[in-house]
């Protein structure tokens, strides 16, 4: 491929994913949604500009790994797990959405979306996971009483990686790379394991030097070079040991020098957030470019109606199971079983995987890409457009700013939040 042709694809799918983000900006649509929709308009689904297999499957391979990486750090560094009881809450729901979801999704996709048992495996673990790079925004826009949004951002930050890692090990044993379900959650164990301690270590490493340099602006430039060298280093040394380690090695270094205040994590947070921001700008459209309406149309109503069991069934269901017992409200409940939008990290898996299966000569694997770009424009489209309304109706939005607009009786009724909140 020519150095010409290289130079407009990553300047179509930039221009793209910014005119994406104006939109959203001016209007009220949530830019995931945008994104995607100017990644369909650009590629195959669309006026055929970008193609990203032109990179080759190992340069974007390669590409997108860092991206997400990057994006998930950003996620670890921002993240405050809450004490108490809702970090109960937040561990509850992971474990039980590994379960309940799972299975769900599994059976779902098998008899309303139409794949194969062995691909239906596959689609289920990688929307296992509620998108953070989502969540957040829409939790600042709505401004969502604080606790319920800390439990969406901690449960989509811890369920993203193992997500992700479990359907590399699902694809694995679908492509007889791995014999039986013993060696599937011996991989996930080994991997996340690995990529935990190789992420604990890495941001241990990096808070050190940074806690050596001055506090002062005129070393940001070298915070954010270490910062990145760190990082990327890191994720390449885990995938070159263990495939797909370095998801939760990100997460984790992100968590370590985010709770480490000497090594001034704040001189480091808005620089990263608008660096992450640029990676998604990037990879959605680039992502979405690889979609055609051929992988999109032969889903019809069995995949809508796929993902709408996702929505108002399965999450629901792994929600009141994982609430029981604790001190939650039914509004807050409510809440929480509506709000499951996915994100780049579903979006980048199924891309890649779809790149794999095909080298493989495995059919299915666009139906399996259409199924989750289906599932996330669904759940960010329907959720993000719904939730907003559906938080002021049951008085979750937060009393002081209720108060702001005018809300006088949305804030009296705010139900109370439990305990536990980091300051």
């Amino acid at each position: 491929m020519s150095a010409e042709r290289l130079n407009l694809l990553w300047g179509i799918t930039m221009a793209s994913g910014a005119t994406a983000q104006l939109l959203a900006r001016l209007t009220s649509l949530q830019a995931v949604v945008l994104l995607l929709v100017s990644g369909l308009v650009v590629g195959r689904a669309g006026f055929h500009w970008v193609e990203p297999l032109d990179l080759g499957s190992r340069g974007l391979e390669t590409v997108v790994g860092l991206l997400v990486s990057l994006v998930l750090f950003e996620g670890g560094l921002k993240l405050r797990l809450p004490g108490g009881e809702l970090r109960t809450a937040v561990l509850r729901i992971v474990a039980v959405r590994l379960l309940v979801a799972f299975g769900g999704a599994f059976l779902a996709a098998h008899w309303l979306a139409g794949l194969n048992w062995s691909l239906a495996a596959v689609f289920s673990a990688i929307v296992l996971a509620t998108g953070p790079t989502v969540v957040n925004p829409l939790v600042q826009q709505m401004r969502l009483q604080e606790p319920l949004g800390e439990v969406l951002e901690g449960e989509g930050l811890v369920l993203e990686p193992i997500g992700a890692v479990l359907a590399v090990m699902l694809l694995e044993l679908v492509l007889g790379d791995r014999t039986g379900w013993q060696g599937v959650a011996a991989g996930l164990l080994l991997r996340l394991g690995f990529g935990v301690a190789m992420g604990l270590l890495s941001g241990l490493l990096l808070s050190e030097l940074l806690r050596r340099l001055p506090a002062d602006s005129g070393v940001l430039g070298l915070r954010v070079q270490l910062t990145l060298g760190i990082l990327f280093l890191m994720n390449g040394g885990c995938d070159a040991q263990l495939s797909e380690s370095g998801f939760p090695a990100a997460v984790a270094a992100g968590v370590v020098v985010g709770r480490r205040p000497s090594s001034e994590p704040q001189q480091l947070d808005e620089f990263i957030r608008q660096l992450a921001q640029l990676a998604i700008t990037v990879l959605f459209p680039l992502l979405a470019a690889d979609v055609s309406w051929r992988e999109l149309s032969p889903l019809g109503l069995g995949g809508v109606g796929c993902v709408l069991v996702l929505m108002v069934v399965v999450r629901p269901l792994a929600i009141s199971v994982a609430s029981t017992g604790l001190p939650l409200q039914w509004k807050q409940k409510l809440m929480l079983s509506w709000m499951a939008p996915r994100g780049i990290v579903t979006a980048a898996v199924a891309s890649l995987f779809a790149i794999r299966l095909e080298a493989a000569g495995f059919s299915g694997a666009g139906r399996l890409q259409g199924l989750v770009f289906l599932t996330i424009l669904m759940t960010v489209g329907l959720q993000g457009l719904t939730a907003p309304w559906l938080a002021r109706r049951l008085g979750l939005v937060r009393p002081e700013l209720e108060a702001e607009a005018g809300s006088a009786e949305g804030a009296a009724d705010a139900p109370a939040v439990l305990p536990g909140r980091v300051q």
